[in-house]
C-alpha cells in the first residue's frame, strides 16, 4: 500500500518525461524498503506460503465456515496462511472461477505478502488449473489436492498407502495433459506427494495400469480384512466401531478407554490407519473397539471411493460410537456431515450411540443441557472420571441385544 494512501493500489498520471522531477536514487531506496517491510518471512523456511480463496454463489457465512476449515487443512499439510479471499460473484467465471480484475488483485495480494500457492476451497477442473496457473505464475491447488496430500503424509500402513495411491492416480489421470508449466508446477510438495507420486507426463496408459494393479491388491488386502472380521463374529466377540468428524477426539477416546498409544495430534485426519483395541468389561465380558479415519464434509469423491475397502468394517460393527467435538461452534454441521457419510455408505440404520466430547472446554452446566437435548452421553475424552455413563450406554446397547440373540438361538436349537 503506498505510503500515505488509503487505497491498496495508486495508479499515476502520465507526464512529460522530460518535465519529470524524480530523484532516481531515493526512489529506488524508498522502494526497496517498502518491499523489504511488506515481506517478512524468514528466507529460511522452506514451506509453502499460501492464499486461501474462496468463489462461490452460496450465503457467506457458508464460505467463512468452509474457508476456516481450509485453513486448519493446510496447518495440517504444514503450510503458512498467509491471507483468506471470499468472493461471491453473480456468475461463475468458467476459465478463472473469477474475473480477471479479481484475478489480478489476488496477483498484487501474493506479491505483497510473498506468496508461493494458490489453494481454492472449491475443486477445479484441469483446464481451470492451466488457466488460472498460466494467469498467475503460481502454483495452484485445490481443496481435494490438498487433502489428498494430507493422506499422503498420514498414511503408514499398507492398507493406507495403497488407498491414498490409488486416489491420487484417480484424481491425476484426466489432468495427465502432457508436458507444460502449469502441469509441471504440480509436482512436488504440496498437491504432488504421497507414494504413488509419478510424473505427470507419464504415458496414461502405464498409469491405468497401475490403477487396475492397486484395485487388485486393495481387493485382495480387502478380503484379508474380511476374513479377520469373520473370526471376530465367530468368537462371539461385539464389535463398536468409533466415527466421527475429523479431529473429533476419536483416538484420543481409544487410548483413554484402552490404554492404548495410537498416534494423536491436534490436526485434521491425524489418523488413517485403521487401529484396533481390546475393552473390557465387568464380568469378563470384553468387546473389540475400532478407531476409523476421520469424516469432512465434501469428501473427495476419489477418496471415498479409495477408502470405502476400510469402511467396509463399519458393516460388522455392532454399535457406532459417533464422537463430536461439542466445543466447535460448527459441530452441528459436523453431526449432520457424518449421518450425510454414513447414509451415503448405507450405514445409516446401524445402531449409533452419539458422544459429545471435549466438555472441558464448555461452560458449567451446558454440556448435561446438550446431552438431553441430542440424547448423547457427554465426555471429556481427557478425563476418564466422565467415562462411566459412556461405558454403561455401550455395555446396555452391546451386550443386552447380545444375550437376546443368544437366547433366541438356544430356543431354535432346540
Amino acid at each position: 500500500m503506498p505510503q500515505g494512501s488509503a487505497k491498496e493500489i495508486e495508479i499515476l498520471p502520465s507526464n512529460n518525461f522530460y518535465a519529470l522531477e524524480l530523484d532516481f536514487r531515493t526512489f529506488i531506496h524508498a522502494l526497496e524498503e517498502e518491499m523489504e517491510r511488506a515481506i517478512t518471512f524468514d528466507q529460511k523456511d522452506r514451506r509453502e506460503r499460501a492464499i486461501l480463496v474462496s468463489v462461490s454463489t452460496r450465503p457467506r457465512y457458508e464460505q467463512e465456515d468452509s474457508i476456516d476449515e481450509l485453513k486448519e487443512l493446510a496447518r495440517s499439510s504444514d503450510v503458512i496462511v498467509l491471507d483468506a479471499v471470499i468472493q461471491r460473484p453473480k456468475q461463475i467465471n468458467p476459465k478463472y472461477l473469477m474475473g480477471e480484475g479479481k484475478l489480478k488483485e489476488l496477483i498484487i495480494n501474493a506479491m505483497n505478502k510473498g506468496a508461493t500457492l494458490l489453494i481454492f476451497d472449491q475443486d477445479l477442473s484441469p483446464s481451470q488449473i492451466k488457466s488460472i496457473t498460466e494467469f498467475t505464475e503460481l502454483k495452484v491447488i485445490d481443496r481435494t489436492q490438498l487433502i489428498l496430500d494430507i493422506f499422503a503424509r498420514r498414511a503408514h500402513s499398507k492398507d493406507g498407502k495403497v488407498q491414498v495411491e490409488l486416489a491420487q492416480l484417480d484424481y491425476r489421470l484426466p489432468r495427465l495433459t502432457g508436458k507444460g508449466t502449469a502441469m509441471s508446477r504440480l509436482m512436488g510438495g504440496i498437491g504432488g506427494r504421497g507414494p504413488g507420486e509419478m510424473k505427470l507426463e507419464a504415458d496414461r496408459r502405464r498409469v491405468r495400469e497401475k490403477i487396475n494393479l492397486l484395485a487388485k491388491e486393495l481387493k485382495s488386502l480387502s478380503e484379508a480384512r474380511r476374513q479377520r472380521r469373520h473370526k471376530r463374529v465367530h468368537r462371539g466377540i461385539p464389535i463398536i466401531s468409533i466415527i466421527g468428524y475429523t479431529n473429533a477426539g476419536k483416538s484420543t477416546l481409544l487410548n483413554a478407554l484402552t490404554n492404548s498409544s495410537v498416534f494423536v495430534e491436534d490436526k485434521m485426519f491425524a489418523t488413517l490407519d485403521t487401529s484396533s483395541r481390546r475393552l473390557r468389561f465387568p464380568r469378563e465380558r470384553e468387546v473389540v473397539i475400532t478407531d476409523t479415519v476421520g469424516f469432512i464434509r465434501n469428501l473427495p469423491k476419489d477418496l471415498m471411493a479409495a477408502f470405502k475397502a476400510t469402511l467396509e468394517e463399519l458393516e460388522d460393527a455392532d454399535l457406532l460410537l459417533h464422537i463430536v467435538d461439542v466445543s466447535n461452534p460448527r459441530f452441528e454441521q459436523h453431526i449432520e456431515s457424518v449421518e450425510n457419510i454414513l447414509e451415503e455408505l448405507r450405514l445409516s440404520n446401524k445402531s449409533r450411540l452419539l458422544v459429545l466430547n471435549k466438555t472441558d472446554k464448555l461452560e458449567k452446566g451446558e454440556s448435561e443441557k446438550l446431552a438431553r437435548r441430542y440424547n448423547a452421553v457427554a465426555i471429556s475424552a481427557l478425563d476418564s472420571s466422565t467415562f462411566q455413563p459412556l461405558l454403561n450406554a455401550i455395555e446396555e446397547r452391546v451386550f443386552l441385544p447380545w444375550r437376546t440373540a443368544e437366547r433366541e438361538n438356544f430356543v431354535e436349537a432346540y
